[in-house]
């Protein structure tokens, strides 16, 4: 009996399905990250009595605003034309790099660590979207 060690099967994942998979681990980080301060002494307390970061209908819309583009990217990194997507995800991966390693530095307590943690970790995947996105393979002329 020989003992041969079997390679695994592997597939080359399209460049579309590796962003739009980036996009959702960093929905997931933002959604987390909301769930979990829910759990800082005081956060539904200021929610129940409108003493929070959101206390007006325009900032509420501006945030959600801003955080239904990453959502909206998911899909988009799919369904787009290349270039386009290309470039959609370089701008938009830039800037959401930069505005939540802004609010990662901006966040630092003891009781946010998770936050910053968090933040962290969605710079770093925002980055790898701009970095996969500039990296777009690209086609083989026939």
């Amino acid at each position: 009996m020989t003992d041969k060690k079997q390679k695994l099967e592997d597939y080359k994942v399209n460049i579309r399905i590796q962003l739009s998979a980036i996009w959702t681990a960093v929905m997931f980080c933002y959604i987390y990250g909301d769930y979990f301060e829910l759990y800082v002494p005081k956060k539904v307390e200021g929610l129940v009595n409108g003493q929070n970061m959101l206390d007006s209908p325009a900032k509420l819309f501006l945030a959600t605003f801003i955080l239904t583009i990453p959502a909206l990217m998911i899909f988009l990194s799919l369904l787009l034309t290349p270039r386009l997507t290309k470039w959609l995800n370089i701008g938009v991966g830039i800037f959401f790099t930069l505005f939540t390693a802004l609010v990662g530095v901006s966040s630092i307590s003891e009781w946010r660590a998770f936050y910053v943690f968090l933040a962290l970790l969605e710079s770093l995947l925002t980055a790898a979207i701009v970095w996969r996105s500039w990296q777009w393979p690209k086609q083989n002329a026939a």
